[in-house]
């Protein structure tokens, strides 16, 4: 489909360009129309190629570099805010691809000026980076191109990303302290048993103590200490071997749905990551039917986004049966991936033809329980952890001292034999 540049007048008086594909100029203007703007001018899209060799030279360290949610989100608030003074797409991307923080995202921009100012639509040049545009992304930026209202499109993807951005620094933070602190007691547990407990163990023997003549806890810890120094190679290489095989398991399909299941399944994450998933479904399947997305595209994006295959099945089945005809509640509530409350929800949202409230409702609700599963969360955590760094330390020392009193009894019997 060509595609045509456009100026047109708003019912407010401001002026907008911008970019859209259509079959002919009439059914743009048409289009534009009926959304109440004011058309000036239609042309079709002239094909210039004005950006340096060097804007859109992909640099080699793109690839290891990862644009942040935050960044994006900046980005499209920013863009939706030009764009909605009536400033035109390409001096909008020029002026974000100077002020930009992220050097990634800086030469992506600048590759999209040249692609939108060769003639090419927004959302085509966005589809080149699907590791930094999402399908999600894409989407509600074609859907906002076609419908002539790119400004709205670009404002409700950065209040998705600020949500989402929030959703995943509250998960963060969370578990900051508990990783610190098993941070903390695996590298004591490590010096403890490196180098002070060889230390003992040497002292012992020099006193008379033979290695044989352990205590249980004491020989189980000699041998922990000595399999660390001696063969501490073995175990560095044990992990890096289980993280390269976890990670080549968990590419393929069926490892994958066995993660994804694990991480719904397992006693106390299993709930934070179902609900979690559930608050990114619901704001992302609302983000884009607000936006004028088919109901069928819509099913299919959100399915990808939820980071989850057993999510993401049920989802292309609802789909699926959508297609069919059927209402999008019965095969979620079958999938029983959904609780009740969401499934009914959903339901009378689709009889009161307000699906996209009523989504919206269900994330800002997961949202909550995401926020008060976190708490009680770390609240439980905490005493746990500390507990098992007193129980480890406290073998240790144990452990250390049983033969210091084994000693201690020797030698007092001995006296009590020489006294007689």
């Amino acid at each position: 489909m060509p595609a045509f540049t456009y100026t047109a007048k708003a019912a407010d008086g401001k002026t907008l360009t911008g970019n859209s594909e259509a079959a002919t100029p009439a059914e743009l203007r048409q289009r534009l129309t009926e959304q109440g703007y004011t058309v000036q001018k239609v042309a079709p899209a002239k094909a210039t190629k004005k950006a340096t060799k060097a804007s859109n030279q992909p640099n080699f360290l793109d690839r290891f570099q990862k644009v942040k949610l935050s960044d994006l989100s900046i980005f499209c608030r920013q863009f939706s805010t030009m764009i909605d003074a009536g400033v035109s797409l390409v001096r909008c991307l020029d002026v974000l691809s100077d002020q930009s923080q992220s050097p990634k995202l800086r030469r992506i921009i600048a590759d999209l000026r040249a692609e939108v100012e060769a003639g090419n639509m927004l959302s085509k040049a966005m589809a080149k980076y699907p590791s930094t545009f999402s399908n999600l992304f894409v989407g509600l930026i074609r859907a906002g191109e076609v419908g002539g209202v790119l400004e709205e499109s670009l404002q409700r993807l950065s209040t998705f990303l600020e949500k989402d951005v929030e959703l995943r620094r509250k998960v963060k933070s969370a578990m900051t302290y508990p990783i610190l602190v098993s941070v903390v007691a695996l590298g004591i547990v490590m010096f403890l048993t490196i180098y002070i407990v060889p230390q003992f163990l040497k002292m012992f023997i020099d006193l008379g103590l033979k290695a044989e003549d352990f205590p249980a806890m004491t020989m189980s810890l000699k041998i922990f200490s000595d399999f660390l120094v001696d063969k501490w190679y073995i175990m560095i290489l044990s992990v890096v071997i289980f993280v390269i095989a976890f990670k080549m398991f968990t590419r393929t399909k069926f490892g994958r749905r066995v993660y994804d299941r694990f991480k719904l399944k397992v006693p106390v994450f299993g709930k934070l990551n179902h609900k979690v998933a559930l608050a990114r479904f619901s704001r992302t399947l609302s983000t884009l039917l607000t936006s004028g997305v088919p109901i069928l595209q819509a099913l299919e994006t959100v399915a990808g986004t939820v980071s989850n295959e057993i999510l993401s099945d049920a989802i292309l089945d609802a789909r699926a049966r959508v297609r069919e005809g059927d209402v999008i509640s019965e095969p979620l509530r079958k999938s029983k991936m959904f609780p009740p409350m969401v499934v009914q929800m959903i339901s009378i949202g689709q009889e009161s033809g307000s699906l996209d409230t009523m989504l919206s409702k269900i994330a800002d609700f997961y949202d909550g329980e995401v926020d008060a599963a976190i708490a009680s969360l770390t609240a439980a955590i905490e005493p746990i952890l500390i507990v098992f760094l007193g129980f480890t330390v406290g073998y240790i020392v144990i452990a250390m001292f049983l033969p210091l009193v084994g000693l201690i009894q020797g030698l007092s019997g001995d006296n009590g034999d020489g006294d007689k």
